[in-house]
């Protein structure tokens, strides 16, 4: 269930010390910036609105770039994190989660220890996790545009590049409140992944003309705290009637 998974931490190489506050039980925080999202469905996501995933399995990473904010004192602007995976075979995201394949989570090897240890926590957030088992990892994640691309690199092991589709009338599509909404997917512009690549969690994914979301967000523990009640209540109320 949501909160409950195992965090498996990896290995942390040369991290930087930094003086600020231990992290508190009780944590506050917000952060703005923008979430780029791939997967190997067709696009739209079918997975947001609770229907079965194109292929057999819905095997995707959204990634977010912090443009301002903090967790608990610890500033985490320009920095970013990122999530990879795979629902299992026949099922959709609904009555699934919680019983995924993996979830393996990034974190930016730019961040202080202090900014680490904020933004795994950050991530049990804006990444519920979705398998029993969570690992985490440190590596460079960076974005870059070319024309009307967006080129997303993740460490050595993830490639995601795609653009934003012209709607039927001026601009993206944008998709507001879809079923399976968490805060930072309230809504967001629609696009087609020119490339998805990962090589990590025994993986080898080489996906094109698939599933591309951008989102521009600002999101607190506040928001997170009442979205968490609310899936806890519905994932009991689907436990009941199973």
């Amino acid at each position: 269930m949501l909160g409950l998974a195992i965090v498996a931490v990896g290995l942390c190489a040369d991290e930087k010390t930094s003086n600020h506050k231990p992290i508190s039980a009780k944590p506050m925080w917000k952060i703005s910036g923008q979430l780029i999202e791939a997967c190997s469905c067709n696009a739209a996501c079918p997975c947001w609105f609770g229907s079965m995933p194109t292929r057999m399995t819905c095997s995707g990473d959204q990634v977010i770039f912090i443009r301002s904010g903090s967790y608990n004192g610890v500033p985490l602007a320009g920095l970013a994190l990122a999530q990879f995976v795979r629902s299992p075979e026949g099922k959709t995201m609904m009555e699934s989660f919680g019983n995924w394949d993996f979830d393996y989570v990034y974190i930016d090897d730019h961040a202080s220890t202090e900014q680490r240890k904020a933004l795994v926590e950050v991530a049990k957030h804006v990444f519920p996790p979705a398998a029993k088992n969570r690992t985490i990892k440190y590596v460079p994640i960076a974005r870059k545009m070319q024309g009307k691309e967006f080129i997303v690199h993740v460490g050595d092991i993830s490639t995601a590049s795609g653009h934003l589709i012209d709607g039927g009338y001026a601009g993206a599509p944008k998709v507001v409140n879809p079923p399976m909404a968490d805060p930072t997917h309230r809504s967001y512009q629609q696009g087609v992944a020119t490339k998805l690549t990962f090589t990590d969690a025994g993986q080898d994914w080489d996906f094109t003309g698939t599933n591309f979301m951008i989102n521009d967000f600002t999101v607190d523990n506040v928001e997170y705290e009442k979205f968490e009640a609310a899936m806890m209540k519905k994932m009991k109320e689907m436990g009941k009637g199973g």
